[in-house]
């Protein structure tokens, strides 16, 4: 049976590149680091991470997508596009949340998500 989930991955291309990005852009704390080729990050419990490892997976290829809740999505996203982090997405609401869509370096896709009260 299924108890939660160990944690996300996207594979990158460069290590470095990625890491600034995840950590300078985004803000993510560092968790662990095995031979700078898997990174991890906790966040509220649950592990995101970034490999160079991942040989079967290409960077960026439109495979899944993961979700980052914020506290002011308009501040998120005023930070970010001063960054110059590249939309994929603008922002925009459903009825149970607003959200915008970024791109890390390697192209894969990020949400940034504001749940409504």
């Amino acid at each position: 049976m299924i108890t939660e989930i160990a944690f996300f991955v996207y594979p990158v291309s460069r290590m470095a590149r990625a890491r600034k990005f995840y950590e300078d852009t985004l803000g993510l704390k560092l968790e662990s680091n095995w031979q700078n080729k898997w990174v991890e990050y906790d966040i509220a419990g649950a592990t995101f991470a970034i490999t160079t490892m991942e040989k079967e997976h290409k960077a960026g290829l439109r495979g899944g997508i993961v979700s980052f809740e914020v506290d002011d999505l308009d501040a998120a996203v005023e930070r970010l596009s001063q960054r110059g982090v590249r939309f994929v997405r603008e922002v925009g609401s459903t009825p149970v949340c607003r959200m915008a869509m970024v791109a890390d370096p390697d192209g894969n896709e990020i949400i940034i998500h504001k749940r409504n009260a």
